[in-house]
């Protein structure tokens, strides 16, 4: 028996020190009242007042004992120790393996709760624009006052002060909630969703105020534009672009696909936060996309994205003369790629109109620094004769396309899966430093330049909304990632307009003239 305890006891005293060191790390994780930052620090008073380390201390003569034995090497019949003290520390250890097992199941169930806990990652943007009216004809000013003495006045105007919560639900769900507060008396909600994700064929479902999807200016995120302001047929044939609904979104395996498809309401609910019609007034909404062409090898330097998309709309026939409280009447508007007062281009609010369609095209190519991009728009109305209209039927039209090409090397990244632009990384950011040994350092960071040829119709019949050319030169001064200085220089022209001011259907005269915009604006995301 006292041979076969002294090899028990060999084999133990092998192992002493790494049981000595858990004891140490489970004294510190076990000390009750102390953190372990200060029981490394050497708080040890609240090291020595653990009941294990008490346990450990009241064992260390037997443990001299031992190690006195160990030292006895070569002879043939050590000194053994006792065979109870040894059951008593074999006990103490397996106690030891067992609170380091609470321990780590313990720690294994708080890492398990946490990754069940929604997630949270705060964002923003500030968009500062200043805007000189260059020139503006008289009809021009009769567009924007009403009165063709008074023209645009310039202005400095905060164009977004967005911020923005989002994040992740387990196992499958997401949020975001995007509000903008660039008029402080009335802010305004953008992106307000909640959705699945991980769905068949990597299809994500949202539920709440999102893109419709048709216009790739507007798909595209406002941080990553290239102009100021989006094309006139953009802006005009989905004005605001985002309402309440639910789509689906999704892009095949080898991201050669992508596709959004989804029902949404017609009310612009962004302000007030309630749609209020009936429940039909609303348009179905689908687009398709593709990039045939994409240089894996040149990191995505080179591509061509090409997309279709389309929807169909119930409106409010009678809105104007019924007593609804809605705005869900068929209406196409926009200002002139400036933050004017008023909307220049204007069918105004169509009686008898009560279903629209459109069908529209883009196309994107990039080949290293340059990149050359176009869309263009149809929308075709369906009317019957209310209020002073004819009711005949109208197809109103427009589209943009633009060049823009990078003085400094860099490029516009594409982001397959939604067929949109990405964030332009500067190969050097702006920096101006003093050097260690003198003089100065400095980086440039990236400069685009850019033109663009945009047309707008929404004149015809008895709807004379305006029609509409103009052509925007345009620079981008990339200071960082997540920083830049862009500036607009627009020339146009609008004629038979009117269509807006005018206080009954088909009397508007032909309103035209030309007019001269500068714009910059300082911008920063985070």
């Amino acid at each position: 028996m006292n041979f076969e305890a002294g090899k028990r006891h060999q084999r133990f005293l092998k192992c002493w020190p790494q049981m000595a060191a858990v004891a140490m790390v489970l004294s510190l994780i076990q000390t009750p009242s102390t953190s372990a930052t200060d029981a490394i620090a050497g708080d040890a008073t609240a090291l020595t007042s653990t009941p294990l380390v008490a346990r450990l201390t009241t064992a260390e003569p037997e443990v001299d004992e031992l190690g006195d034995a160990a030292e006895t090497e070569g002879e043939e019949e050590p000194e053994f120790v006792p065979l109870a003290d040894y059951m008593t520390l074999l006990e103490r250890v397996e106690e030891l393996d067992e609170s380091w097992s609470k321990y780590k199941d313990k720690v294994d169930v708080e890492a398990a709760d946490k990754k069940k806990k929604p997630t949270l990652k705060f964002g923003g943007r500030v968009h500062l624009d200043q805007w000189s009216f260059l020139n503006s004809d008289d009809d021009i000013n009769f567009l924007e006052t009403g009165n063709p003495a008074n023209g645009p006045e310039d202005r400095w105007v905060f164009r977004r002060i967005r911020l923005e919560l989002q994040g992740d639900v387990p196992q499958n769900m997401l949020y975001r909630i995007q509000i903008d507060f660039n008029n402080p008396q009335t802010p305004e909600y953008k992106d307000v969703y909640l959705g699945f994700t991980n769905l068949p064929n990597h299809q994500t479902l949202l539920i709440g105020n999102q893109k419709r999807p048709i216009g790739l200016d507007h798909l595209n995120s406002s941080r990553h534009n290239v102009f100021i302001e989006r094309p006139l047929a953009v802006e005009a044939f989905n004005e605001d672009a985002r309402r309440i609904g639910a789509a689906m979104y999704g892009y095949s395996d080898e991201e050669l696909f992508n596709w959004r498809y989804g029902v949404y309401l017609l009310e612009n609910t962004n302000i007030s936060g309630e749609a209020v019609g009936d429940f039909d007034q609303a348009g179905l909404y689908g687009r398709l996309a593709a990039s045939p062409w994409y240089d894996d090898v040149s990191g995505g330097r080179g591509y061509y994205h090409c997309a279709i998309s389309g929807s169909a709309n119930r409106t409010d026939g009678d809105g104007t003369i019924d007593a609804g409280a809605n705005s869900n009447e068929a209406r196409f508007r926009t200002r002139s790629e400036a933050r004017s007062d008023s909307r220049w281009l204007d069918t105004g609010r169509m009686l008898g109109a009560h279903h629209y369609e459109q069908l529209a095209f883009e196309s994107m190519l990039n080949i290293g620094s340059l990149q050359i991009t176009g869309e263009y728009f149809n929308n075709w109305v369906q009317r019957d004769p209310l209020g002073g209209y004819t009711g005949d039927d109208l197809h109103f039209h427009g589209g943009y396309i633009f060049a823009n090409y990078f003085l400094t090397g860099e490029y516009i990244p594409l982001e397959r899966t939604s067929g949109t632009i990405d964030r332009v990384k500067p190969l050097q950011n702006f920096f101006v430093v003093d050097r260690c040994r003198g003089g100065t350092g400095y980086g440039l960071g990236a400069l685009s330049v850019g033109v663009r040829y945009d047309h707008l119709d929404l004149t015809d019949g008895d709807i004379q909304g305006g029609v509409s050319n103009a052509v925007t030169l345009a620079t981008n001064w990339y200071w960082t990632a997540y920083s830049k200085l862009q500036t607009n220089l627009i020339w146009g022209e609008i004629s038979r307009a009117g269509e807006g001011r005018s206080p009954s259907p088909g009397t508007a005269p032909d309103r035209k003239g030309d007019f001269a915009i500068l714009g910059m604006r300082y911008m920063i995301d985070f």
